[in-house]
């Protein structure tokens, strides 16, 4: 008997862009996964939201993703001004939750960590190691030359892991998931940015208080306050957000 497939859920639009809003992302990947389902997921907030605007091929990735989970507070923001009580999803936390998950499986190879500086993803990788001794990674910077970058799709092909994470930052991570997505066609592709530096202890996530303040995005301009220009987004994002 052939798998039932799971149906997409209910969407609601964030400036034209399509947001799924679900309880349990987590449970949901996780079914996909068992029906080979091949799955990207888009971890949406404001600043991709007003690149979005200004960018098509950025909008067109956004729209045929399979999954667009809202990351951002001001996604949040914009929902519930619109009656949509939906709780914040961060990726780093559906990264963690799904690599805790199928890491307990203990399936071989089963999971792909890609970008990032020379050397942190693979700390990162040793780290969750540590936490699943069953857990198989693979893993590799995102400074390859064009060589190496070969390399790494023949060994994704091969390998054929179960949840890919690129974090190459937005909206190159986008790109190249859409790209790429043909080499593990059953797989989970999920953008993620920097939750590898996190993963490796190369930096910190925001105290619990800020997160819950739907303030993380300012501990994060304090620890690279070359984001500013990028975050000049943000007051776009909230006069947009007051338009009905």
């Amino acid at each position: 008997m052939l798998p039932t497939l799971v149906e997409n859920p209910k969407t609601f639009s964030v400036l034209n862009l399509p947001v799924h809003l679900l309880d349990n992302y987590t449970a949901w990947l996780l079914k996909r996964l068992e029906n080979k389902q091949g799955t990207h997921v888009v971890t949406l907030n404001a600043e991709m939201a007003i690149l979005a605007q200004q960018d098509p091929t950025v909008a067109q990735i956004i729209e045929q993703a399979d999954l667009v989970i809202p990351d951002g507070a001001g996604i949040i923001f914009y929902l519930r001004l619109r009656g949509q009580k939906q709780q914040r999803c961060p990726g780093i936390e559906l990264a963690q939750s799904l690599v805790q998950q199928i890491g307990e499986l203990g399936q071989p190879c089963s999971i792909a960590f890609y970008g990032g500086k020379p050397g942190i993803p693979e700390k990162a990788a040793q780290i969750w190691q540590q936490k699943l001794p069953k857990l198989s990674l693979l893993s590799n910077h995102g400074y390859l030359n064009e060589e190496e970058q070969q390399q790494w799709q023949t060994t994704l092909q091969q390998k054929q892991p179960k949840l890919i994470l690129v974090g190459l930052g937005v909206p190159r991570q986008e790109l190249w998931i859409q790209q790429h997505r043909y080499l593990c066609p059953d797989a989970i592709w999920i953008g993620v940015g920097g939750s590898f530096d996190i993963w490796s202890g190369n930096k910190t996530r925001a105290p619990l208080w800020l997160q819950k303040s739907n303030l993380e995005w300012l501990y994060r301009l304090y620890q690279e306050p070359w984001r500013w220009r990028r975050m000049l987004a943000l007051p776009e994002f909230f006069w947009q957000s007051l338009k009905f």
